[in-house]
């Protein structure tokens, strides 16, 4: 069973639909314990950073997600669920993350010739240091996912990331650590291979 978590700010319906057009039994849910005990957690996200940061304080979210994930818990962060793992963000003046991974959330610098927010698709590029990742299992490098974003995370740990993107800078579109997987761009709106990066992330 997969736990979707619902603070009030993600795709609920779009990440559960796709999961069960592969079979996945999935589940939506705000109760704090059943995030706590959950088998696998995908925390799925748009919108501002602070908002999100409080939703999940209001709704008593934050500390089960760190309890699930210390002990080992399947994460999938997409998008904004991806952001919150970071210790700060450049939204919101200096906004406080749930600090499990070291690290910020920059915004990206202004240039003439790119669109903020990041929105369409781009390629997808395996780190060297993370070649092995059970969830990049058959999706081919350089290919296309689907982003909407203008802000992205930055890992102190370089080693931690994935895979890269190229827009105006390279940033870290996918960071992997143990058991916890986050994508800055959206697997749900990402054809097959985002359905494919979803099936791996079942089989775990």
């Amino acid at each position: 069973m997969i736990t979707i978590v619902d603070y009030g700010m993600g795709n609920l319906r779009s990440v559960s639909k796709a999961f069960e057009s592969l079979g996945a039994a999935t589940r939506i849910s705000s109760d704090p314990r059943e995030v706590e005990r959950a088998e696998k957690l995908v925390l799925p996200g748009v919108g501002a950073f602070p908002a999100a940061v409080r939703e999940l304080s209001a709704r008593r979210l934050a500390e089960p997600l760190k309890i699930a994930i210390a002990k080992g818990t399947p994460y999938l962060g997409i998008c904004l669920g991806l952001q919150l793992l970071f210790e700060r963000s450049d939204e919101g003046e200096g906004a406080a993350g749930l600090g499990i991974l070291n690290g910020a959330v920059k915004r990206f610098a202004f240039n003439p010739k790119l669109k903020i927010p990041h929105m369409g698709w781009n390629q997808i590029a395996r780190t060297s240091r993370r070649d092995d990742c059970p969830l990049l299992r058959g999706i081919p490098d350089q290919s296309f996912v689907y982003f909407v974003h203008s802000y992205y995370g930055e890992p102190n740990d370089a080693s931690l990331i994935a895979l890269e993107t190229e827009y105006g800078t390279r940033f870290a579109s996918m960071v992997w650590r143990d058991r916890l997987f986050a994508t800055q761009f959206h697997p749900e709106k990402s054809q097959a291979i985002g359905l494919r990066l979803l099936k791996n992330f079942v089989g775990l």
